[in-house]
C-alpha cells in the first residue's frame, strides 16, 4: 500500500469510492433509505474539490487503484474516512489516519464517526461524546461524535 497527497483528478474516483462504501460496507448498520439519502451518487466534485485540497488529504492505492482516502482539517477534525469494500480489515483505515494524525497539528483530534465506524475509532483511543441524530434529505441517521487528545506532544 502507498499513500500520497489527493490531487484534482482524483476527485471524481473518491466520490464513486464513498457511494460504493456507503452502499455496502455501511449496509449492515443503517436501512437503504438511509443509506440513500447518505449517499445519493450525486456529489458536487467542485466544492468536494475544494474541500479537499484545503485539508490534509490522504489517498491509499494498492493493486494500481485507489483503496482509501480520509481528510483532516488544521483544527484536528477528520470529516471523511472510506475504505473500498473489497479492501476492509487490510490495514488501509489505519494507516490513513496515522498519517492524518500525524500530520496535523492540533491537540486533539474529533470525527463524526458513523455505528459502522465507532468501533474503529474507538480501538484507536476515541471516545464519544455525543450520541446524534443527522438529517439528510430528511432521514435521520445516527453518529457519534468523538474525540481522542493527542498523546504525542505534537500540538504546536
Amino acid at each position: 500500500m502507498t499513500l500520497r497527497d489527493y490531487c484534482k483528478t482524483d476527485c471524481t474516483e473518491l466520490a464513486r469510492l464513498f457511494y460504493d462504501t456507503v452502499h455496502t460496507v455501511n449496509a449492515k448498520d443503517y436501512s437503504r433509505e438511509q443509506l440513500d439519502a447518505w449517499a445519493t451518487g450525486e456529489v458536487n466534485l467542485e466544492a468536494w474539490n475544494k474541500s479537499f485540497q484545503a485539508h490534509n488529504t490522504v489517498v491509499a492505492e494498492m493493486d494500481g487503484q485507489i483503496v482509501g482516502f480520509g481528510d483532516m482539517d488544521e483544527t484536528g477534525y477528520l470529516d471523511r474516512l472510506y475504505v473500498h469494500k473489497d479492501y476492509q480489515r487490510r490495514g488501509v483505515a489505519t494507516a490513513i489516519c496515522d498519517a492524518l494524525e500525524q500530520n496535523t497539528k492540533a491537540a486533539e483530534f474529533s470525527t463524526h464517526a458513523s455505528i459502522t465506524a465507532r468501533p474503529f475509532f474507538e480501538k484507536r483511543g476515541y471516545t464519544v461524546v455525543k450520541v446524534q441524530q443527522v438529517e439528510r434529505r430528511g432521514i435521520l441517521l445516527t453518529n457519534f461524535v468523538m474525540k481522542k487528545v493527542r498523546e504525542d506532544g505534537n500540538d504546536q
